[in-house]
């Protein structure tokens, strides 16, 4: 048996992808879409408000395309945080306007030989961002896919040893290392939590740095060999002045 790659972790995730039943927000009368806009920018308040006192992480964005149209990011301490944020969304009357099409629970994941002897990650200054991550300073285009790492045959990620391992992620670190200051990236675990074993977060400020990000791993072995990958969603951060833009008809 290999030996297992030890994790250090931080907040739960949850990415819960919304479809705007367009039929019927127009039509409903203006009186209903205030009062449903109005509790989604409270909901949306109360939230930044504790992005902002570093007690969870909070982020809206608009997704390109037709697999969804927004998308509500949490980073929250425990599991149960974040059923209720989903929760207290579904209560608002701008729920009954939305429809489910996709959402991903992970934690926020990071390789043990990060932590510091004798330092607790909780009480590292270098590692306490990474593991409790503060959305609303994040660069504007989201890009989010879930992937796992293939056992298949002879290309089986968990039948490699642990120095095997180790070489093949360095490699692939690098390429990662070219994109800093262009590309964030937030990696959640989500083995035993959803159908997939990873989470792939990407913030940028222009959206063509993932596909330059992402094109270029594919050539790396770890991308080659052993990734598989499921869909991907790509959008930008909205505010409420923009979220009332998008929903005016």
């Amino acid at each position: 048996m290999a030996e297992p790659t030890q994790t250090i972790e931080g907040w739960y995730a949850l990415h819960d992808f919304r479809t705007i039943n367009w039929s019927a927000w127009k039509a409903a009368t203006k009186t209903e879409r205030e009062e449903a806009l109005q509790e989604l920018q409270t909901y949306n308040a109360t939230y930044r408000s504790f992005d902002q006192k570093r007690t969870s992480g909070f982020g809206v964005y608009t997704i390109a395309g037709h697999k969804a149209d927004l998308l509500f990011v949490h980073f929250r301490p425990t599991l149960h945080d974040l059923i209720d944020s989903e929760t207290e969304l579904d209560k608002t009357k701008f729920a009954a306007f939305l429809t489910k099409p996709y959402s991903y629970i992970s934690i926020v994941e990071l390789s043990s030989y990060l932590s510091k002897p004798d330092v607790s990650p909780e009480e590292d200054p270098q590692l306490l961002p990474r593991l409790r991550p503060e959305l609303l300073k994040m660069m504007n285009n989201i890009c989010f896919y879930p992937m796992n790492k293939r056992r298949s045959g002879e290309d089986n990620w968990y039948m490699l040893n642990m120095e095997q391992r180790v070489q093949l992620m360095r490699s692939h670190g690098m390429i990662g290392r070219k994109y800093t200051g262009k590309v964030t990236q937030i990696i959640t675990g989500s083995i035993g939590l959803d159908d997939w074993e990873w989470g792939v977060t990407l913030y940028a400020n222009d959206p063509l740095e993932f596909k330059k990000l992402v094109y270029e791993m594919r050539f790396d072995e770890v991308s080659a060999r052993y990734a598989e990958f499921g869909a991907f969603y790509v959008g930008y951060a909205v505010n409420d002045e923009a979220l009332s833009t998008l929903l005016h008809v």
